[in-house]
């Protein structure tokens, strides 16, 4: 989960809690996730907890924390300097979370305590347990006190935390009271006995926990770091490592990432959009329909972050179910961006049309989006409408699809750029219905641009790629050029890549600027599964075989196709491994950052079963950095920060794979190599210099560890990465971090620019040429994690004149990658004077939790006066001033004149209407036998008060 993700999640469920509940969480409760991340206690700091309860982690760490008594400790982060993020953390000392195994060191004993018994089930529980009553209650309390004293012997005080329940529990009433009674029996004995037991037991919440070890432990001991590989021992008395859900079906973990930016475009968009139309005095009922499904599209990514879902760990079934949610609000969302574009960038006389669409589509959520090609006829000119959901500016390199080669790109002020049509081909054959059109444009911070397509009669040759193909036969349009013996080399101002000519995958790299080589050969395997063994969850190479990887590819080998397509904005290499693989890399001739990096496309398909059964496929770099012995790597945590890792040989390739959710990189003293993911994988580095990457997996088998069955229902899957070469200039950071260019690069490939087509020619629809939704940019390291529109506090599928702006101040080295420049973003500790969102300058904006939920401080100046230390992460509530909708109102309906102000009788008014009074925020409604609403006398003053119905 990422920070946008975790910001998103967590600001719905603490706001449904607080509108429904009156209730603020103060504490945090993850007893089921598969290993805990360090990033996740310091969002809860940030949302007001004050302390959280782990469970499951690797059974040494379990072992070293009760021999130590270290059971409750303070879990730091390793970049805050001053303790604010500090969260007290308290481990359940056993192995899971239910009443056999959490009421102390004895199953066998705890079983007695758990009193369900419903009729028809029969289980280990209930064939033991029996009602407390007179008789049994001395001999039950104290077999019970006996259990709960071994527990409090791990911990360095005398209180003990135990749960009371299960999965799929409390689904009948008669368990609460099966539960409660006989418990409250148990306590009424002991407690009535002090003298006795010198015990007491209560009922209590975690909070209430965390208060009482408070007050008898002054100096917690503190822990850097996270836990994970998480590993079990309960099923065979051996280590078991859940590291193969890392990642475990990437199609769904790809389909998550798609929505997650789709959504946070549409938020964007929707906010201001909606702000905008009440200004000027629109309709917004439609956005009201919108908001509906916004809302709805949390949900379903809230729900999907669920750890048995994005972890790819729940039945075919289930992961089909997820997955239609997925897609119903991933086009729910594109439809909102689109609305929204065309109400602020569109034209006026066509307010009831909708002509701003999408460029690509997919049929289902079983089909990879298809780019629709772009027809263009005669004269006309075809309108590309681009938005730029990142708070700096961007370039970019823009691909479409077109049914004639013959055209040219106008940039928004309707002049022609350069450009690049390459062919739609396979190794063998070109397509002549479609072709590629690259462009690269500069896009202004949260910016809809408005790029033009014209036919033309003759196209530059400078526009027309050259393709090298052995197989190819000639071609009208494209140069076809044979490929040349030996390797293959692909060049542009800043780098030269080196690629084996028998296998068509990289060797070396070398940076012009230095002429420093690099070894850095792409390699594809995969781990034959252990059986059984290896599975959704668990990881595991068949340890039966002399070596722990197979090429995967040796069926395909030599009969692999390689093909190159070159021309003025790009170099492309492809090879094709039957159905298996298809393995781009493709480098960009620009002299800014865009040449810095190599771009990696892997397209995998395992195909239908049994085909590739029990293979777990992999992507490794070997490159010649020294990165320890053992090696040493990074892997970030959820986005927000990194970590190293070192290798443990005795614990095997499962042991030492660890999850990545945006980047991982090896090092050493002069050298970096970054590789960036769009989804979340596992990674490793199992010997000096090398990085490899878990593509899919497919195990034939059940793990054992609760979903019942193998992994069969793979899908061709699209994997983008970007690999980036850096210098390291100057003494370590104390504290590893990206560089600020990688960080850039991240936020490009997660947030990709958003693109659509008007559906009409120049003469029938007009688009604004760019629309600024952003003054001026952010701070190059600031980065906006979503600006999301509140919904009311009663009807929370209805929108009100206030938003969330979540931000991000990305840490960054100042030693790596310093000679890739961002020229176009500030580096400033503050957002610019002056700032402001598009026709939003009268903001009223107050710092809260990261959730919304606690109010902190009132800005007096606005976005002026932020401010973020690097790594912090920081919510801020936007009230948006709105005279216009209250006037609509008043002015629309019969008043009469009493006390300086007017008065609107709303006996005969419709709850529509109410509502919609009650949301402009400068009227009073209440609700009594006689409706009315109150409207200040000078309307046009009125300022936003939002009055709770």
């Amino acid at each position: 989960m990422r920070p946008v993700k975790a910001s998103k999640d967590s600001s719905n469920c603490h706001q449904w809690l607080k509108t429904n509940l009156d209730i603020i969480p103060e504490s945090g409760w993850s007893v089921d996730p598969f290993g805990h991340g360090g990033t996740i206690p310091y969002f809860l700091k940030a949302s007001g907890a004050s302390g959280t309860v782990i469970q499951r982690i690797h059974y040494a760490w379990k072992q070293w924390f009760a021999k130590k008594q270290y059971g409750d400790f303070i879990w730091l982060q390793p970049w805050d300097q001053i303790g604010k993020a500090d969260m007290l953390t308290h481990n359940q000392p056993f192995d899971i979370y239910n009443i056999k195994h959490s009421c102390g060191p004895h199953p066998h004993v705890c079983l007695n305590f758990d009193f369900r018994k419903i009729r028809g089930e029969y289980t280990e529980y209930s064939v033991r347990a029996v009602e407390i009553t007179p008789n049994n209650v001395k001999q039950m309390a104290e077999l019970l006190l006996e259990q709960y004293s071994r527990t409090g012997s791990l911990f360095m005080h005398n209180v003990v935390l135990m749960p009371l329940g299960d999965d799929f529990r409390y689904d009948h009433a008669i368990e609460w009271d099966q539960q409660y009674t006989n418990y409250k029996i148990l306590m009424d004995y002991i407690n009535s006995r002090k003298d006795e037991y010198n015990a007491e037991v209560v009922f209590g919440t975690p909070k209430d926990y965390f208060h009482e070890i408070r007050k008898r432990v002054e100096d917690f001991p503190t822990l850097k770091g996270d836990f994970f590989v998480y590993s079990d021992i309960f099923s065979e008395g051996r280590p078991a490592y859940w590291s193969g859900y890392f990642t475990t079906r990437p199609y769904m973990k790809i389909l998550d990432r798609e929505l997650e930016a789709n959504l946070r475009s549409a938020e964007i968009l929707y906010t201001i959009a909606l702000n905008v139309a009440k200004q000027s005095g629109k309709d917004f009922m439609l956005y009201e329909t919108y908001f509906e499904k916004l809302v709805k599209a949390r949900r379903n990514l809230g729900l999907f972050q669920h750890h048995d879902a994005i972890t790819g760990t729940s039945k075919s079934f289930v992961m089909k179910d997820y997955a239609l949610k997925l897609f119903e609000s991933i086009s729910d969302t594109t439809s909102l961006q689109s609305f929204a574009i065309q109400s602020l960038a569109g034209s006026p006389s066509k307010p009831n049309s909708v002509y701003v669409l999408a460029e690509s589509d997919r049929d289902s959520y079983e089909k990879l989006p298809k780019k629709i090609p772009i027809g263009i006829n005669g004269q006309e000119t075809k309108k590309i409408v681009l938005f730029n959901p990142l708070a700096q500016p961007r370039h970019e390199v823009i691909s479409l699809k077109v049914t004639s080669y013959k055209i040219r790109v106008l940039d928004t002020q309707k002049n022609p750029i350069p450009y690049q049509i390459a062919p739609v081909m396979n190794a063998t054959s070109i397509t002549h219905d479609v072709y590629v059109l690259l462009f690269v444009v500069e896009l202004k911070p949260l910016a809809i641009a408005t790029y033009h397509l014209q036919q033309i009669d003759k196209v530059p040759m400078e526009a027309i790629s050259t393709v090298y193909c052995s197989r190819c036969g000639k071609d009208n349009v494209f140069p076809i050029k044979p490929m040349q013996v030996g390797d293959v080399q692909l060049e542009n101002q800043r780098m030269k890549l080196l690629f084996d000519g028998q296998t068509g995958f990289l060797k070396r790299v070398t940076k012009k600027a230095t002429g420093k080589i690099m070894q850095c050969a792409i390699q594809f395997a995969a781990y034959p599964s252990a059986q059984f063994h290896s599975g959704a969850y668990l990881f595991m190479p068949d340890p039966n075989l002399r070596d722990i990887d197979k090429d995967v590819l040796e069926a395909y080998t030599p009969h692999q196709k390689i093909y190159i397509v070159s021309g003025s904005l790009s170099s492309r290499l492809t090879v094709e491994y039957g159905k298996l693989l298809t393995h781009h890399v493709a480098i960009y001739h620009r002299d800014d950052g865009l040449g810095e990096a190599i771009y990696l496309r892997n397209i995998v398909d395992f195909e239908t079963p049994p085909k590739n059964r029990e293979t777990e496929m992999f992507m490794r770099l070997q490159t010649d950095i020294l990165n320890g012995d053992p090696p040493e790597f990074y892997t970030d945590l959820n986005g927000h920060q990194m970590i190293k890792r070192t290798k443990i040989d005795r614990i095997g390739i499962e042991g030492n794979y660890f999850p990545i959710t945006t980047m991982a990189y090896i090092e050493d003293t002069n050298h970096r190599l970054t590789l960036l993911v769009n989804h979340c994988q596992g990674a490793a580095s199992y010997q000096p210099g090398w990085l490899e990457v878990m593509l899919d997996r497919r195990t034939l088998y059940d793990d054992s560890r609760g979903m019942g069955e193998g992994l069969l229902d793979n899908r061709r899957t699209i994997i983008k990465h970007w690999l980036l070469l850096e210098d390291i200039i100057g003494e370590k950071d104390k504290y590893s971090k990206p560089s600020l260019f990688a960080n850039h690069l991240s936020n490009a490939l997660n947030y990709p620019v958003n693109i659509f087509v008007v559906d009409g020619t120049e003469g029938d629809i007009a688009m604004a040429p760019e629309v600024r939704l952003l003054s001026q940019s952010f701070p190059c390291d600031l980065h906006l994690l979503n600006l999301r529109t509140n919904h009311d506090q009663k009807l929370p599928h209805f929108p009100v004149n206030s938003a969330l702006m979540v931000l991000h101040r990305q840490g960054y080295s100042c030693s790596v990658g310093v000679d890739i420049a961002l020229k176009h973003c500030p580096l400033t500790e503050k957002i610019g004077q002056g700032t402001s969102f598009y026709k939003l300058a009268n903001l009223n904006v107050t710092k809260t939790s990261l959730t919304g939920t606690k109010t902190k401080q009132r800005l007096k100046d606005g976005l002026q006066e932020v401010t973020l230390q690097p790594m912090e992460v920081e919510t801020y509530f936007k009230e948006i001033v709105d005279t216009s909708q209250a006037s609509e109102i008043c002015q629309n309906k019969s008043t009469t004149q009493s006390n300086n102000q007017n008065t609107l009788q709303t006996s005969n008014l419709s709850n529509k209407d109410l509502v919609r009074a009650r949301r402009t925020g400068t009227v009073t409604i209440m609700f009594a036998p006689q409706k009315q609403v109150t409207c200040p006398k000078n309307i046009q003053n009125a300022q936003a008060k939002w009055i709770t119905m």
